[in-house]
């Protein structure tokens, strides 16, 4: 059996930590099995290498940032290589380049290409264990690239895909997908399996076990994903394909986002070209723009609103500037989005009616809503989101 590990930055966070993660690779190299070890920086060295480039530049070249972020995940990598081998488990520590992950040229967010698997092959036809640092790769052109926020993620699932591995493990601080965070809810359930679909929408929502381009990968390569602690031993959760899990529950989950913000622009004028005008403007800027709602035009003007992420509200601001609107645009940071996810929506009526009926008994007015085949997303004032949360997770009986 081939599997592959990743192992986050808390779970390599200390020297000790490193030697746990080496037992438990070891364990499992002794049940026969052959190993690609994918790791992340230790916890805190990624803002520690920020805050040394930010002694030197507050605009650093991106170039130069993807060959200093990339050290972390490579220093990892060795150690532990170095305390696997002390253990007498040959090993061998590869960076990115050295095995084969080839990216675009877009520094600090790459995207992988191929991966050329023959040095991996070759480490393992040997019977070593492969140690590989993630979140990072190598141009066509031989420059040194990463690969974002929860890239290492990314690296395992396509070196999981492209050696066809029976299955990727993603070992984190928790120990699994919940119904919901369990820090706002404490009955909230961990999840025994769910779908691509289902993940894919929770991850980008706000879920923080797994990031989403990740989770798109795993989908498109078929590759076997299970999330779990490298803190205890317990089964964690399986992410497989919709088809694989037999009993299709009507919600799986409820996540809130703390990050969005809302944008609106009041009186803006209400004929053709207008919205395609503000949307064309900030998708030129790399702004994400999640709910878009519209007014009923009155008098040849329209209101117009729309959610962002709240670390692109200077971006979005410089936007509207630029497009002349400044001057009729409100922004509000006093929001969080609340949304139910579940594959069974797709066979069952009445799971919107249920949401909206809860918010609606504990005094919580829905500012917007957003809807598709699997998730109802609703905006509402912040110091009420985590009650609804709870409500909502007590009213799918989501702790059954």
């Amino acid at each position: 059996m081939l599997v592959v590990q990743k192992y986050g930055g808390t779970s390599v966070g200390s020297v000790e930590r490193i030697k746990e993660v080496a037992k438990r690779v070891a364990k499992r190299k002794e049940s026969g099995d052959d190993i690609v070890v994918v790791v992340s920086a230790m916890s805190g060295e990624t803002n520690k290498l920020l805050k040394l480039a930010g002694e030197f530049s507050q605009n650093p070249k991106k170039r130069e940032m993807d060959l200093l972020l990339s050290s972390g995940e490579r220093v990892t990598s060795a150690l532990l290589a170095i305390a696997l081998t002390e253990m007498g488990y040959e090993s061998t520590a590869l960076s990115g380049r050295q095995a084969g992950i080839v990216t675009n040229k877009k520094h600090t967010q790459a995207r992988i290409e191929h991966i050329n698997i023959k040095s991996m092959e070759r480490e393992l036809g040997d019977g070593k264990i492969v140690v590989v640092a993630g979140f990072q790769g190598i141009t066509e052109v031989g420059e040194v690239s990463t690969l974002g926020r929860g890239g290492s993620d990314l690296s395992a699932v396509a070196i999981a895909g492209a050696l066809n591995a029976d299955i990727c493990e993603i070992y984190t601080d928790v120990d699994g997908i919940y119904t919901t965070d369990p820090r706002i809810e404490p009955k909230a359930k961990k999840l025994d399996r769910i779908s691509y679909d289902e993940m894919l929408e929770l991850a980008s929502l706000g879920a923080k076990v797994l990031q989403t381009r990740s989770v798109e990968l795993a989908k498109k390569l078929s590759v076997n994903l299970v999330t779990r602690s490298s803190f205890n031993d317990n089964e964690g959760t399986y992410i497989l394909k919709e088809e694989d899990i037999m009993e299709k529950p009507l919600v799986s989950g409820i996540v809130i986002d703390k990050d969005q913000a809302r944008v609106t622009l009041r009186g803006v004028s209400d004929k053709p070209g207008i919205a395609a005008e503000i949307f064309r403007k900030l998708a030129s800027e790399g702004i994400n723009v999640d709910m878009i709602i519209q007014n009923v035009g009155v008098d040849g003007s329209t209101n117009l609103g729309f959610t962002i992420h709240q670390d692109e509200l200077d971006m979005t601001r410089d936007a509207m500037e630029a497009i002349g609107a400044s001057q009729s645009v409100e922004f509000d940071k006093n929001i969080v989005k609340v949304s139910v996810v579940g594959v069974g929506m797709k066979s069952h009526s009445g799971v919107a009616c249920t949401a909206f009926d809860t918010l609606a008994d504990e005094s919580i007015n829905i500012e917007m809503i957003s809807t598709s085949e699997i998730k109802v997303s609703m905006i509402i004032n912040e110091k009420y989101g985590e009650l609804a949360v709870r409500a909502l997770h007590d009213a799918y009986k989501l702790d059954r």
